[in-house]
């Protein structure tokens, strides 16, 4: 900064002006102009000598001014109420504040190397001069962010550079994060899973005994959890509680899911709840909407299970039990009407499964193309290429006068869909599971039909939705809408056939997830023409298949006595049938409970998993992207090869024997 006072251009100005009027003087009077230019060296003179007392004096001025401020400098870097300390840049300290000291509170800290003293601090990420960069250090039982900051230092030979680490503590701060987010209101929605069933399962005598002690555990989890919770409905409660509280019961995996089990007072179905959490919304009415989601997801996955949901994620517990099967068809009745009427409502019906579809979603597909036929509305299975599993089928359908042009590209089908359009998606909730997502896009009319536990993703907007997890396949689902539509249905023998197929996999001859109603839907196809001998044609397989199912059983690896683990090398058309057959051998072993068996094709690897349901395989293949139900589940990798999947496979398995442990 320069003083104006210094450096005055209007007095030199004048001088030069009174120089100028002397010389000219001079030449017409010699007398006034010698007197003018006296005063002429005058005021040169003076003005030199001012302004050379001047500059001494503001050059005293800034001296003693840096002087000051080096010394309040020094003093406030010493009493800064944070710790501070100076580094080498290879790491020796060699300079700090008293904070500094009395955080580290050892005497002979000069010279010494900071990451000797401090053992979870890492200077290597300071490599840029004149860089500020941040990170969390714990250091004792408090918590600092470490401010670095590289400073130049210009010395006669060389530049020196040397880092200054700031100290700032967060333990308080964090304490108080840490007890404003435990004290958040955490909302659950409590359901008793299938109350009219389970209470008709047992003597009347025994019901409000077994009402009587839900409501006493529920209690309880208020007690324990310091909440509160209101009964809404007969079957339905109310849970407010804190995060804090939430965290227990996640620590104990929802242990009241097992205590609520137990319940036994004659009852032959068990009794289970499903629990919806919501938290971290920003208000409490949208606590509340993320809990009804999460509930809705819970029922959707079988019941018997706490699911807890946030803005961005799911987290599930439990899920052990298979879902209970309701007798009453009131539902397919009032489904089968509505769907007749959508489709009397379109212009056009687009019919598609799962990509690699199997005889489950190819049946059922089949099954929606004669409703439409009758109900005189055109449809078409959206399928570009048929796979082994469906091949003998979908070959038998192209031969036969009645499914006349039945099938339909992905590209044909895009450019003839409309809004209008309606879209009826099978065996599958999930959007990119589809063989055609991009349907979903352009049609405003979509009915999902679907058996699948619930996920994650689930296509939205639909105009009928029928999703039925204690079900044992979609053909046994549509096989219903087929018998309650009113009007007269009438299906093909081939249809029939295809519909029988789809429930035998599922059930694996009617072995697995098989109810009252299955066997009432099977009897109901075979009244109507279908063939068990054919139905079983179309499950034939070639020597290739029974080899490798061969190898896949003698790579079997059994952990813990009760899982088996295998994989097949060998590429084929359909591994992803061969392997399903293979899992479901492998449950033959002796005190096996389930099965994961792995193949692969192109970039793919395919996952099939088995289960006696003991052990839920449905939220294990859920861990990969996949799902299905408690008792049989899959799930698809790609660009991974199959000995990495098999590695994640093996460490799913290991860490869900931990944790039952």
């Amino acid at each position: 900064m320069r003083n104006k006072s210094t450096n005055m251009p209007e007095i030199n100005i004048y001088i030069v002006i009174i120089g100028i009027t002397s010389l000219v003087l001079l030449y017409y009077n010699l007398y006034i102009g010698s007197v003018f230019f006296v005063i002429f060296l005058y005021s040169v003179f003076h003005n030199w000598r001012v302004t050379n007392i001047r500059r001494k004096e503001w050059t005293k001025y800034i001296q003693d001014l840096s002087l000051n401020i080096d010394e309040t400098t020094k003093k406030a870097i010493i009493n800064l109420p944070i710790p501070l300390c100076i580094l080498e840049f290879d790491g020796r300290i060699s300079w700090y504040n008293n904070k500094f000291y009395n955080m580290v509170g050892e005497e002979d800290l000069l010279d010494t190397n900071i990451e000797d003293t401090i053992k979870n601090i890492s200077l290597r990420k300071v490599l840029n001069e004149n860089k500020e960069m941040y990170t969390d250090v714990e250091y004792g039982d408090r918590q600092y962010t470490v401010v670095y900051n590289v400073i130049k230092k210009d010395q006669e030979e060389h530049a020196k550079y040397l880092m200054i680490l700031y100290w700032i503590d967060k333990t308080d701060y964090l304490k108080l994060e840490k007890a404003y987010n435990e004290e958040k209101n955490v909302m659950a929605l409590i359901q008793i899973d299938g109350y009219d069933e389970v209470l008709k399962s047992a003597d009347e005598d025994k019901r409000p005994l077994i009402n009587v002690e839900v409501e006493k555990i529920l209690t309880s989890l208020e007690t324990s959890t310091e909440g509160a919770l209101r009964r809404t409905s007969k079957d339905k409660f109310f849970l407010v509680m804190n995060r804090r509280e939430l965290k227990k019961l996640e620590a104990g995996k929802f242990a009241i899911l097992d205590t609520i089990r137990h319940i036994d007072y004659g009852n032959n179905l068990p009794v289970t709840i499903s629990m919806g959490i919501g938290i971290d919304g920003d208000t409490v009415n949208e606590n509340i909407k993320l809990a009804s989601g999460a509930l809705d997801l819970a029922l959707g996955r079988g019941g018997d299970q706490a699911v807890i949901r946030t803005k961005d994620k799911f987290t599930f517990y439990g899920g052990k039990s298979k879902a209970v099967e309701k007798k009453t068809k009131v539902k397919s009745r009032l489904i089968g009407h509505a769907l007749r009427e959508v489709i009397l409502e379109s212009s056009h019906v687009y019919i598609m499964g799962h990509k690699y579809p199997d005889m489950d979603a190819m049946g059922a597909a089949v099954g929606i193309y004669d409703i439409c036929k009758s109900c005189n509305k055109p449809a078409n299975i959206v399928l570009n290429s048929a796979n082994e599993s469906i091949e003998m089928f979908a070959k038998r359908l192209k031969e036969c006068d009645y499914y006349k042009n039945i099938f339909v590209s992905h590209d044909e089908a895009i450019d003839n869909c409309g809004k209008n359009t309606l879209v009826v998606v099978v065996d599958t909730h999930r959007p990119n599971f589809t063989e055609c997502e991009k349907l979903l896009d352009i049609s405003e009319k979509v009915v999902v039909i679907d058996h699948h536990r619930r996920g994650v993703e689930f296509i939205n907007d639909t105009v009928l939705l029928f999703h039925e997890i204690y079900v044992s396949s979609t053909c046994e689902m549509v096989t219903e809408l087929v018998q309650y539509m009113e009007g007269d249905v009438k299906i093909n023998k081939l249809t029939a056939e295809g519909l029988l197929a789809g429930i035998s996999l599922d059930t694996k001859n009617f072995a697995f997830k098989t109810g009252v109603r299955t066997f009432e839907a099977a009897s109901y196809l075979r009244k109507v023409g279908a063939d068990t001998i054919e139905v079983k044609k179309l499950f034939n397989s070639d020597v290739k298949d029974f080899i490798t199912k061969a190898e896949i059983i003698q790579s079997t690896k059994i952990i813990n006595n009760r899982i088996c683990l295998a994989y097949s090398e060998t590429e084929l058309e359909n591994i992803n049938v061969v392997i399903a057959q293979a899992a479901d051998e492998l449950l033959n072993v002796k005190d096996v409970e389930a099965s994961f068996v792995l193949g692969h094709k192109n970039d793919k690897v395919f996952i099939s998993a088995r289960s006696l349901g003991q052990i839920n395989v449905h939220v294990l293949m859920e861990k990969l992207g996949g799902g299905g139900h408690i008792d049989i589940a899959g799930a698809q990798l790609k660009d991974v090869s199959l000995k990495q999947a098999y590695e994640m496979v093996h460490d799913i398995i290991e860490e869900y024997l931990e944790e039952e442990d």
